[in-house]
C-alpha cells in the first residue's frame, strides 16, 4: 500500500500546486504581508496540467481501489485490520479536498474583507481617475488583494481592479493620495504596474 500512500500524496501536492498562484494572496491577507501575494503567480500557465495530473492521480487510486481483488483459496484467516489511509473513506476525504483546492480559484475573494467606503462630500473638481495595467494577476483573489491594499489608501473612492483584462481603474481624491502612491501601493502586492494613464 505505500504505491497508494505515494498515490495520493502526489495528487494533493498537485492539487495545492495548481491553486498555489490563488492561495498566496489569500495567505498574504492573513499573514498581512501583502509582497508575497503574487510569488506563485509564474505558476498559473502551469494550471491545467497539474489539473490534468491530479484528476489522472487520484482517478487511478479509486480504479485501485475499487477493482475487483482476487482471492486467493488459501484457507488463512486474515484478521489484519487496515490502516485508515487505506479505506475508501480517506480517499474520498483526500478527493474532495483536491476538488475544494482545484477550484480554489472561483471561491477565493470570500477570504478576504468587503470594503466598504463611506460617503464623504468631495468636490468634483478634486476627483481623478487612473488607469494602470498591472502584471501578473491570475485569478479573483489576485483582484481582491490589490483591491484590499489600494483600499487602505486615503482618498480612495472606488477601485475596480479584472485580473482577465490585467488592468485596474482607481477613483481618488487628489486632495489626499496621488497616483504614486496608488502605484506604490498595487506594486507592494507584488504584482507590477507596467503602465498607468490618469482618465
Amino acid at each position: 500500500m505505500d504505491n497508494q500512500k505515494r498515490l495520493l500524496s502526489a495528487g494533493i501536492l498537485t492539487a495545492i500546486a495548481a491553486s498555489l498562484c490563488c492561495i498566496t494572496p489569500v495567505l498574504a491577507l492573513l499573514a498581512g504581508t501583502s509582497g508575497i501575494a503574487s510569488s506563485f503567480s509564474w505558476m498559473e500557465p502551469f494550471r491545467p496540467y497539474l489539473i490534468g495530473f491530479t484528476i489522472l492521480v487520484i482517478g487511478y487510486a479509486w480504479y485501485q481501489k475499487l477493482k475487483p481483488v482476487k482471492k486467493e483459496d488459501c484457507n488463512c484467516e486474515t484478521t489484519e485490520k487496515r490502516k485508515y489511509f487505506q479505506t475508501k473513506t480517506f480517499l474520498g476525504l483526500v478527493t474532495v479536498f483536491a476538488a475544494l483546492t482545484i477550484v480554489f480559484p472561483y471561491y477565493s475573494k470570500v477570504f478576504f474583507p468587503k470594503s466598504e467606503k463611506k460617503n464623504i462630500e468631495i468636490s468634483k473638481a478634486t476627483i481623478s481617475a487612473v488607469e494602470f495595467k498591472i502584471k501578473g494577476m491570475s485569478c479573483a483573489a489576485c483582484e481582491e488583494e490589490v483591491k484590499h491594499e489600494v483600499n487602505k489608501l486615503p482618498g480612495i473612492i472606488n477601485a475596480e481592479v479584472f485580473y482577465q483584462k490585467g488592468n485596474a481603474t482607481i477613483t481618488f481624491d487628489s486632495t489626499k493620495v496621488n497616483v504614486k502612491s496608488i502605484e506604490t501601493a498595487v506594486n507592494a502586492t507584488g504584482y507590477k504596474v507596467t503602465e498607468s494613464k490618469i482618465k
